[in-house]
């Protein structure tokens, strides 16, 4: 599948990454995280959106990232992934931009072992890795955070 359209581009640390936009339900401000017991060590918690709970996704962690303290400037995006809507904490979101299919390297050859990443884009100031939401999560993750959820 080639990877073209509107993508929300965000930062980690030095790193930038993206999202595509229709996965993309609305970029927040962080805010307080509730830990969520028995949650995979990826969730940090999680949060009320308009009366529903949404696990708070640390991608620091999946990307060897060193963890940091959660800023009241940081950001989180809430999305939807093909099973749930989830927050990504992210330290900031710099905007939507259009990628073209021929800006789109497919990552299988760089990345072969990296299930969570679709590709990566070289836009005219930099290079971000594109993130896959749908798979972010292993399965045992997934039916780890199915069950944390089911006790909240």
């Amino acid at each position: 599948m080639i990877l073209s359209g509107q993508m929300v581009v965000f930062s980690l640390g030095a790193q930038r990454y993206a999202l595509r936009l229709s996965a993309v339900q609305r970029i927040v401000y962080a805010v307080d995280v509730t830990p969520l017991p028995s949650a995979p060590g990826i969730v940090l918690g999680v949060i009320n959106v308009e009366g529903r709970i949404v696990p708070v996704m640390n991608i620091r962690k999946r990307f060897a990232l060193p963890d940091k303290e959660i800023d009241l400037n940081d950001h989180l995006i809430i999305a939807t992934t093909a099973k749930r809507s989830v927050a990504l904490l992210t330290d900031s979101v710099s905007g939507v931009v259009d990628v073209s299919p021929d800006a789109v390297v497919d990552c299988s050859s760089i990345l072969p072992q990296v299930d969570y990443v679709e590709g990566i884009a070289k836009l005219p100031d930099g290079m971000v890795i594109i993130h896959d939401l749908d798979t972010f999560l292993s399965l045992d993750e997934d039916r780890a955070l199915d069950e944390a959820m089911s006790q909240v």
